[in-house]
């Protein structure tokens, strides 16, 4: 029997099995479990857990079987589909944040400031179905999911409802992804079969995105459609200096399409087509902020012709206009104004050793406590995480900037078409899993922003297992009642995080010193 076939069944198979788990015991509305042992003592403990364990071990063991492609795109759609049919009827699984939402949209919905109070002061009815750690926090999110939370609660009419507008939302989002999937990973050149087998089969998806109903689904969605109408554009490749430009466009395939054949996305002008993606982009971070980290690189790709400064200021600009326009917008709608940026810094409450800027810190501590003497260290490392993340993302940008600026006037034929995209999305990709890696908070459904985006962007097979493995480990991290395992392995989990850190430093430090060598050897050459 192909591998594909039996992946298809063992994954849906496994998705049954959560969807079991979910019934028995997921994240109801009474809360319950709180460590590993509590839940096995829980009602239907044991089978709670062995349906979640055999789940997701057949679900991330069909995925990981098929990582270099499924055999067609339609393929890996359907098969998609499959999976998330049963995790579509289950309670919410994995996480409780979903409650949060319910809470934050009914206190705006009722008067209150859900930047300015958490769910506890405003008086939410439905407290008791929210995790204790999120009860006093102000919201993160942006304005425009704090309307959206406000219209499930009001629309839904009670708790049930409101969760379940809330995972509606979510699906939504996600089929917004997969429509845009197609378009984005041809326009860098990867396959469709394994972008889409990547990007949507994956356990965080059906998990945490749709069961868990996160409204990382909504704001990922929204990225994707302003990067998708960004790329849509005409490109107008640059020819070497001295060889007259064609009038029209290189297709992939060879040949010209004459310029009159081109038309801009629904009779928009250029800059109307760039303030479009800017308002979709702006209304993902509205959903969540870390859509930011990919605006700058999505910058890169609004540049007409020649990457030049003054063609980037002109495409940026129009595309940063859109984004602060639809930032404006749903911030004046919602009537509450900038006070959701104050809620970002409540994000970090919760300590695990899955940030390991927080691992290193704990182990600092736990040196520090053998050596009699407590640094508290986690706010240090913590800071120094997002430092070296400021760092690293202009570094990344620079680097992306670099390539296009490289690639002008370099003849490279079929191929050409492709670059510039690949080159945008690959460092939108990166930096989106550099925020994920160095933030001082990491949940597991974190990582289906730079697993989406490098998805679409990779085109080497080889060169997938440096994200796709992580997310699988991250598949694991959490109990169906939301119960986060790190935090019954806090010790044993930040000394192997900190191992891990150490040895990836110690390979880039041999990796530089290579490169420095084989850069020396190459100018000092016979």
């Amino acid at each position: 029997m192909p591998v594909a076939v039996v992946a298809r069944w063992a994954g849906l198979l496994g998705a049954a099995l959560l969807a079991v788990a979910g019934w028995l015991g997921g994240a109801l509305p009474d809360l319950t479990g709180g460590t590993p042992a509590q839940v096995w003592r829980g009602p239907h403990g044991p089978a709670v857990l062995g349906c979640w364990l055999a789940g997701t071990a057949l679900m991330v063991g069909a995925w990981w079987a098929l990582r270099d492609g499924a055999p067609s795109g339609r393929w890996a759609y359907t098969t998609a589909g499959l999976w998330l049919l049963p995790l579509l009827a289950t309670p919410p699984l994995g996480s409780r944040d979903v409650y949060s939402y319910a809470c934050q949209g009914w206190s705006y919905a009722h008067g209150r400031d859900p930047y300015r109070l958490g769910v506890a002061a405003a008086g939410c009815p439905w407290l008791d179905s929210v995790a204790p750690i999120w009860r006093d926090t102000p919201a993160p999110y942006g304005p425009l999911f704090v309307l959206l939370a406000a219209l499930a609660v009001t629309v839904g009419g009670g708790l049930a409802g409101a969760v379940a507008l809330l995972r509606l939302y979510a699906v939504a989002g996600v089929l917004l992804a997969a429509y845009c999937l197609p378009g984005l990973a041809r326009a860098a050149g990867v396959p469709l079969r394994r972008a889409a087998w990547l990007a949507l089969a994956a356990p965080l998806v059906g998990v945490h995105l749709v069961a868990g109903a996160h409204n990382d689904a909504v704001a990922l969605g929204l990225l994707l459609a302003g990067l998708r109408v960004l790329l849509r554009r005409p490109a107008r490749s640059p020819a070497p200096a001295g060889v007259p430009v064609p009038a029209g466009v290189l297709r992939p395939t060879g040949g010209l399409v004459p310029a009159r054949v081109l038309r801009p996305i629904g009779g928009l002008a250029s800059g109307g087509v760039l303030l479009l993606a800017g308002a979709l982009l702006g209304l993902a971070v509205a959903v969540k902020a870390t859509a930011v980290v990919a605006l700058p690189f999505a910058a890169l790709a609004a540049v007409a012709g020649r990457p030049t400064w003054r063609a980037l200021l002109r495409g940026g600009g129009w595309l940063a206009g859109g984004a602060l326009a639809a930032l404006l917008a749903t911030s004046v709608a919602s009537g509450l104004g900038l006070g959701w940026v104050k809620g970002l810094a409540r994000s970090g409450d919760s300590a695990q050793w899955t940030s390991p800027p927080t691992a290193v810190g704990f182990v600092v501590d736990y040196a520090g406590e053998w050596a009699g003497r407590r640094p508290d260290a986690v706010p240090v490392t913590r800071a120094a995480g997002l430092l070296l993340l400021a760092a690293t993302l202009v570094a990344l940008w620079c680097w992306a900037w670099r390539s296009l600026r490289a690639r002008d006037g370099v003849p490279q034929g079929a191929a050409a078409p492709a670059a510039r995209p690949r080159v945008a999305l690959l460092g939108a990709g990166l930096a989106l899993a550099a925020t994920v890696a160095l933030s001082p908070v990491f949940h597991p459904w974190y990582a289906t922003w730079p697993l989406t985006l490098l998805a679409i962007s990779v085109v080497r097979p080889a060169r997938t297992t440096w994200f796709v493995l992580p997310s699988a480990v991250a598949a694991v991290l959490t109990l169906p009642d939301g119960t986060n395992l790190a935090r019954s392995t806090k010790a044993p989990g930040a000394i192997a995080m900190t191992a891990l850190v150490g040895a990836l430093l110690a390979w880039a430090a041999r990796a530089g010193r290579a490169s420095s060598r084989a850069k020396a050897d190459t100018r000092c050459g016979p």
